[in-house]
């Protein structure tokens, strides 16, 4: 694995109950002990940090094992299917940092096999061609506390189904006329099981196949075929197909294939964040996300965009582990990874949000003079940089108060605060606007003395507080994202209610900042955390060299994750 801010820490492998079935099962000698996975994404839209959860895991389980990871697209519906999707989920694999080398495949390179699997079900007396259409279908399929009925067709001649379903397969009927069933057993109790279609018509384009087929094959066919062509041997997949689990290994038992073990596992549900393909399809056609790498969204080029590592997204997947129970997963967990990556990693610099200008009125006018800062205190490898410091500063305004509380420790008048890297100043005056009575201008005076923030007769300040030099400080747009819905829960919502009720309209906020000379020279892509304020992202899309726009990646400090 080969990608920026890696760890050793990060790629530690859990213990889990996947983990000790492999485990077992090489202790048997099953399978030659070979371990092979895959990742089976459809390319109907754009991966998000749910399905990072199961990248990690089946590819992370290959490398534990010394196995292999197949990635292979379930490309079974040409209707919702396109190369950008396709295009887009081979990016993100290996941005989070995943190597699949020469196993890439496709369902649909398998085209022909399945067409082939479905005509020997037929000849085995297996499948059959049902012409129920779909309303009638439900009706006949029943209920779970009530059996199902037999299709009309479920009785047709070998000889019938063979020819209707190369009928079928010639383009020779509309869509909806016919489809093909497996025949199993109309009164399990598993609907899934009650005669499940295996195959439909579907006159559409494939983004691979082009115009050479007219019938399809259906996921849950595909995709147990898929596996066991593959040489698949544990086929990890979400609690839902838990219950398709029967009919993975009915279609292979029925045709003598190798079948490998299926096992489930629970998907990620992250608080204040959507999951579903559907709801964030909708959020980017309604315009309420600027598109699929949106940085308020959980896709991972949205994550990407907003300035997310790889690392730490591997490294929240192996904390968050796997387990056989849906639950919930606190996003402040993942906000927690990227934070504590970035901590270690990001060099330092000043920049301020909300200016208020300070004079120094004992600094000479024309004096400039260059500070040395520490780079990353987490990195003594990092270096120092130099700051100018002038008579003009600019800092924080919530950083001064006219009349502060009894525990606010920053500049107020009278008092005295260190200025990072810099001196003591002590607040003279504060200057308002006649009109608004707003404070526009700070008067101090500073200690020469005190230079890098130490005073030599041993006095303490409870405060240190950031700056730009006024005459020295760069421009740039930043934008401050929050949490995209305030309900905790936005994809728990009862059917048939508006979902998007709970969109925080503070989700991003544009604005300037003021910051120092270094950050100028930042390049897209780039990471800083500017003291105090959080960590930065210089955005890949709009910065240009010298001319950066900066996305809040997370906080300098949030709830500590449970």
């Amino acid at each position: 694995m080969n990608d920026e801010n890696t760890s050793e820490k990060n790629d530690e492998p859990a213990s889990d109950f996947i983990r000790a079935i492999i485990e077992r099962d090489r202790a048997a000698g099953k399978h030659g002990g070979t371990v092979a996975t895959r990742f089976p994404p459809e390319p109907n839209g754009y991966l998000h940090i749910g399905h990072a959860k199961s990248i990690c895991l089946n590819f992370g389980l290959a490398r534990q094992y010394g196995g292999r990871c197949h990635l292979r697209f379930d490309d079974t519906n040409p209707s919702k299917e396109s190369v950008e999707y396709a295009d887009a989920i081979i990016r993100d694999v290996q941005w989070l940092g995943w190597d699949w080398g020469e196993h890439l495949y496709y369902a649909s390179d398998y085209f022909d096999r399945m067409y082939e699997c479905a005509t020997e079900l037929i000849r085995r007396g297996k499948a059959y061609v049902c012409e129920l259409n779909t309303e009638a279908f439900k009706e006949y399929r029943g209920v779970p506390t009530r059996p199902g009925r037999e299709s009309p067709g479920r009785q047709r001649s070998e000889v019938d189904n063979l020819d209707l379903f190369q009928r079928m397969r010639a383009g020779e009927f509309e869509e909806g006329r016919y489809v093909l069933r497996a025949r199993i057993d109309m009164a399990s109790p598993n609907l899934h099981m009650r005669d499940p279609v295996i195959y439909r018509i579907k006159k559409a384009a494939h983004h691979r196949t082009g115009t050479r087929w007219t019938l399809y094959p259906m996921y849950d066919f595909a995709h147990c075929l898929s596996d066991s062509f593959e040489g698949i041997t544990h086929s990890v997949c979400t609690l839902e197909f838990e219950v398709h689990r029967p009919l993975y290994d009915w279609i292979l038992d029925a045709l003598e294939l190798h079948r490998p073990q299926q096992i489930e596992f629970a998907r990620l549900n992250l608080t204040y964040t959507v999951m579903s393909k559907r709801k964030l399809l909708e959020l980017v056609e309604s315009g309420v996300a600027d598109g699929w790498d949106d940085p308020r969204l959980p896709t991972l080029c949205g994550l990407r965009r907003r300035g997310y590592t790889p690392a730490s997204i591997r490294d929240f997947c192996r904390r968050i582990g796997v387990t056989k129970f849906d639950g919930y997963t606190d996003v402040a967990l993942l906000e927690h990874c990227v934070r504590e990556e970035l901590n270690r990693t990001a060099p330092r610099a000043m920049a301020v949000l909300d200016p208020l200008k300070v004079v120094i009125e004992n600094w000479p006018e024309d004096r400039v003079e260059e500070l040395e800062a520490v780079n990353n205190p987490e990195d003594a490898a990092a270096g120092t940089r130099t700051v100018p410091f002038a008579r003009e500063l600019y800092i924080e305004r919530g950083d001064f108060m006219e009349n502060p509380p009894k525990k606010f420790f920053r500049l107020a008048p009278g008092r005295e605060v260190r200025l990072r890297y810099g001196y003591f100043i002590r607040c003279r005056e504060a200057i308002k606007d006649p009109e608004t009575g707003r404070i526009v201008e700070l008067r101090c005076t500073y200690d020469p003395e005190t230079r890098g923030g130490h005073a030599p007769d041993g006095r303490k300040v409870r405060g240190t507080i950031h700056w730009v030099s006024a005459s020295h400080a760069h421009r740039a747009r930043v934008r401050l994202y929050d949490r995209l819905f305030t309900a905790e829960r936005p994809d728990d919502i009862a059917e048939g209610e508006d979902w998007k009720h709970s969109l925080n309209p503070d989700s991003r906020t544009e604005t300037e900042v003021l910051m120092e000379p270094s950050l100028a020279r930042a390049l897209p892509g780039d990471r800083f955390q500017f003291e105090r304020l959080g960590y930065f992202f210089a955005d890949p899309v709009e910065s240009k060299p010298g001319a950066p726009v900066f996305n809040r990646i997370v906080s300098l400090k949030g709830k500590a994750p449970s």
